[in-house]
């Protein structure tokens, strides 16, 4: 690998500000070689729509090795062509692009699997609109998880908080019947190896909450905490986690106790993510554990209503790139240790 890792930059909805925030953070200097995935005219049309200057690079993914080799000159971006159908507008997001959109992010994923690329940053996409263009979708994380055939876990976080959740993009109805002890003893196993791989925790410690308000009352307000959740932490207790929990949701992300864990792990995504988002959404990201390359995301939505209109915050974009920079080097460290 390259001294700076070569990451796949993923717009997204390209009506969206997706196209807009990598057009920024290509001013300048990144700690990686970004190599986006996406329509060249959605990105050039953002260009001028803040009026910056961009110079696209197209490159051929047989030759991704040889042509990126380094990080971009400020201003310019390599390019792997996917061409939108249909013209893009901006905060008009149109099912006809949908094969753009989600081709991009299977090519991304094949070639991070093949090694030609380090990692994966990818912008936000629109799911209702890849619905409505006839893609079967639930989200991002999902679409990578059975590209890579593997186990994942999403986590979001930023300089103060990590959430790993339990369960994704389920209604809150589904819930309860989709927290069983297969599925968490498998969250844990994977956040608590990324945790150790990724970032370096020898020994995390990991806050469980509980499914129920009061994490059930001892049963009296629901027993999934006492039929599920306490016999998965006792078993992985006993092969040497450290795990706290279950614990109220309403009292475990307390500020004064952050520094007596490394992750909480949340049983459903409004559960965590809006304590997460509260304490710092601009630098908050979405990280996707237990695939075979790194993977990280915007932590917010395509905002459409804001596209084109040169307001949109680039934070949580460069943040990702960053975090991925620092991934891929992490994962090309130990593979050249073993």
């Amino acid at each position: 690998m390259p001294l700076a890792p070569r990451l796949a930059l993923i717009p997204g909805e390209p009506a969206g500000i997706g196209p807009e925030l990598c057009v920024r953070i290509a001013q300048a200097a990144q700690p990686a070689a970004l190599v986006a995935y996406g329509d060249g005219e959605a990105l050039m049309d953002a260009a001028h729509a803040l009026g910056l200057p961009l110079r696209l690079r197209t490159v051929a993914f047989e030759t991704l090795a040889a042509d990126v080799g380094g990080p971009s000159a400020p201003g310019e971006l390599a390019l792997i062509e996917h061409p939108n159908p249909t013209p893009s507008r901006f905060g008009v997001a149109d099912p006809a692009n949908t094969p753009a959109v989600v081709g991009a992010l299977r090519a991304a994923a094949a070639d991070a699997l093949a090694g030609h690329i380090d990692g994966l940053v990818t912008g936000p996409v629109h799911k209702a609109t890849i619905i409505r263009g006839g893609v079967r979708f639930t989200g991002v994380t999902e679409l990578l998880a059975e590209a890579a055939q593997c186990d994942v876990v999403m986590m979001l976080a930023n300089p103060r908080l990590r959430v790993a959740l339990a369960t994704t993009h389920l209604p809150l109805r589904a819930v309860p019947d989709a927290i069983t002890a297969e599925g968490l003893e498998r969250t844990l196993r994977i956040t608590r190896r990324a945790l150790r791989e990724d970032f370096g925790i020898a020994h995390p410690r990991l806050r469980v909450l509980g499914l129920n308000p009061h994490a059930g009352e001892s049963g009296e307000m629901g027993r999934e905490e006492i039929d599920v959740i306490i016999p998965v932490l006792e078993r992985l207790r006993a092969e040497g986690f450290a795990l706290e929990g279950p614990l109220p949701a309403d009292t475990a992300f307390l500020p004064q106790q952050r520094d007596s864990f490394d992750a909480v792990v949340a049983m459903y995504h409004d559960q965590g993510l809006p304590v997460l988002k509260a304490t710092g959404f601009e630098d908050a990201v979405n990280i996707t554990l237990g695939l075979p390359f790194p993977r990280v995301a915007v932590d917010h939505g395509t905002a459409l209503e804001l596209a084109g209109r040169g307001v949109a915050d680039a934070s949580s974009l460069q943040h990702a790139v960053a975090l991925c920079a620092d991934l891929g080097r992490r994962r090309a460290a130990a593979r050249g240790t073993h």
